[in-house]
């Protein structure tokens, strides 16, 4: 097995646009995860009268730093920095703004063009484009990361009991997958997600409820097949368990099959949340999203980097995942052995 697996590995290597792919859509993922260590309101560290301390992992009050206030010290405040400089310094992210930190000190109207503090320019609300851009990936990947996961879960164990068992437990499966693929999820989705408060958990369980029918067809499939060789009616004949034998014996083949289709499956629930967070039954609306930017870029077509912004991102990152998809395809079809 490990052979086989080096072998695989091996020949998604020799795929250089998908090898390629993968560490770039690995470099995009390590930023977007390190989006709060970038882009940010607060010091990275602060060096105040002979001690250090991190602002953008604990809450500090201002009297901390020499003030009067007992809240939270606002760092971009002249009085808290002169305080600071006084006695020591800051460390500043690359980027002095957080996904909901309005630029105060525009000189021109919302939403404004690029310009040296704003790379990316700013939204209808003066927000840096750029920081919520890496909040908006970053959000988008952990989301569609889990729903995948999850959604595979549901699927192989779906899938791996109707093709195991077959006979009536297929067929009574087979007809509530038929009709539970048929379902215009986008819709359902809406609707349910419009009855509720917007939370972020209720429209991941909501997602699930109608996505996890990805793979099963296809662990079916190979359930169904393996289920007569040899290896396995030799494990029934000695007496070993059912839940065994699929997960010892059946599951670890057919699991290799769906292995290709995760980078596709993350791409579905990637393009299925922006849609609905540009129709507004998202994320939150305060959580910064990709869909909530192609929004504004279509609300204020005078400001075209917002649309691009949004757009550019998001098609490069599902162009990466289609292209690491058909390497890891290609890598693990049987007939290349």
């Amino acid at each position: 097995m490990s052979r086989l697996w080096s072998e695989r590995v091996q020949r998604f290597k020799q795929n250089r646009l998908g090898y390629f792919s993968l560490i770039v859509l690995g470099l995009i993922f390590f930023i977007s995860m390190s989006a709060k260590w970038i882009a940010n309101d607060k010091p990275l560290l602060v060096y105040y009268q002979q001690q250090y301390y991190l602002p953008i992992l604990t809450s500090y009050p201002e009297t901390t730093f020499g003030g009067v206030f007992e809240t939270e010290a606002d760092y971009k405040d002249p009085v808290v920095q002169r305080l600071i400089q006084t006695h020591g310094w800051m460390l500043w992210p690359m980027i002095r703004y957080a996904a909901n930190t309005p630029n105060l000190d525009l000189q021109r109207s919302v939403p404004s063009p690029p310009s040296q503090d704003n790379w990316l320019g700013t939204d209808d609300q003066g927000r840096d484009v750029l920081a919520r851009v890496l909040y908006g990936l970053r959000n988008a990947l952990l989301f569609s990361f889990a729903l995948s996961l999850a959604s595979a879960v549901v699927g192989i164990l779906v899938g791996a009991i109707q093709g195991y068992y077959a006979g009536w437990i297929d067929l009574i499966g087979q007809r509530i997958l038929e009709i539970w693929s048929g379902l215009p999820m986008l819709f359902i989705v809406m609707i349910l997600v419009s009855m509720f408060s917007p939370s972020i958990y209720w429209l991941f369980a909501i997602m699930l409820f109608f996505g996890w029918t990805s793979l099963v067809s296809l662990i079916r499939a190979e359930f169904l097949r393996s289920r007569h060789l040899d290896y396995v009616r030799a494990a029934k004949a000695i007496g070993v368990p059912n839940y065994l034998i699929i997960w010892r014996h059946i599951l670890p083949n057919a699991i290799t099959s769906s292995l290709s289709q995760l980078p596709f499956l993350l791409m579905a629930n990637m393009t299925a949340l922006t849609a609905l967070d540009f129709l507004g039954y998202g994320l939150p609306p305060e959580t910064a999203s990709l869909g909530e930017l192609l929004l504004q870029g279509k609300n204020n077509l005078t400001a075209p980097w917002l649309a691009c912004a949004g757009f550019i991102s998001l098609a490069l990152v599902l162009a990466l995942l289609i292209c690491v998809g058909d390497a890891i395809r290609d890598a693990t079809d049987p007939r290349q052995l």
